[in-house]
């Protein structure tokens, strides 16, 4: 939803003439990264807390769970269709409580995998997706061609986890974690280059905010998703 969003029907940088070392253009991209990473840093502190805390195995088999698990989804919903008409402010409270919410259902890699194979992961995660993301940002080539290709990967990503709740196969799980990496790592390219294009030199600041927050949404969704997809496949698990 956040993709289509910052998508529009806007024409490419290269079309519009706009170059990447436009100040202005730096300070609004700069802004939607300090965005997403702080939403990052909060989920990552909300995470550890809740699992060092015991408050993520308390809720765990309680129907709180759910609440916490389908809270984010809502937002998410809430921030793609009402971001025209919601407040600056409140566009800010939506993205920090979807990521203190992502948080907390995600205590549960603490207590799966251990410490070091998460900061590993995390560390090989933020350099695949800045090399990505730079990618997108200076690239004069036309991402948006490959953006069919990439929802329906991610279509198939979101069914065959789906199905693979029923079946539990480790070779399924396996399959999509690598696919999953390849799509999402295509997406923050080109996230990256449609947040680019829908920038406007001397729009007003409420709307070039929410454009920063609907924008961080996207890449610290495309990051946490690279994350998790490869600490399937690389994380060490506690024995």
């Amino acid at each position: 939803m956040a993709h289509r969003f910052i998508g529009g029907d806007r024409p490419a940088a290269a079309q519009r003439g706009l170059e990447t070392s436009d100040p202005g253009l730096a300070q609004y991209v700069l802004r939607v990264y300090n965005y997403m990473a702080a939403g990052l840093v909060l989920t990552g502190v909300v995470a550890y807390v809740g699992a060092a805390s015991g408050l993520y195995a308390s809720i765990a088999a309680t129907p709180l769970f759910w609440i916490v698990l389908l809270a984010p989804l809502a937002l998410v919903f809430l921030l793609s269709l009402r971001i025209e008409r919601i407040s600056l402010g409140a566009a800010r409270i939506c993205f920090w409580s979807y990521a203190a919410l992502v948080g907390l259902s995600l205590s549960g890699i603490f207590l799966v995998y251990t410490g070091d194979s998460i900061a590993r992961v995390f560390l090989i995660s933020a350099a695949t997706f800045g090399a990505t993301s730079l990618y997108g940002y200076t690239t004069r080539a036309d991402l948006s061609r490959f953006g069919s290709f990439l929802f329906m990967g991610l279509a198939g990503i979101v069914i065959a986890s789906l199905v693979n709740l029923f079946l539990a196969s480790t070779a399924l799980q396996f399959v999509v974690s690598v696919i999953g990496v390849l799509v999402f790592t295509g997406l923050t390219a080109y996230d990256t280059q449609r947040i680019r294009n829908l920038y406007i030199a001397g729009e007003d600041d409420v709307v070039a905010g929410k454009k920063a927050v609907i924008g961080a949404l996207a890449l610290y969704l495309d990051f946490l998703s690279i994350f998790l997809m490869l600490l399937r496949l690389l994380g060490d698990r506690r024995r």
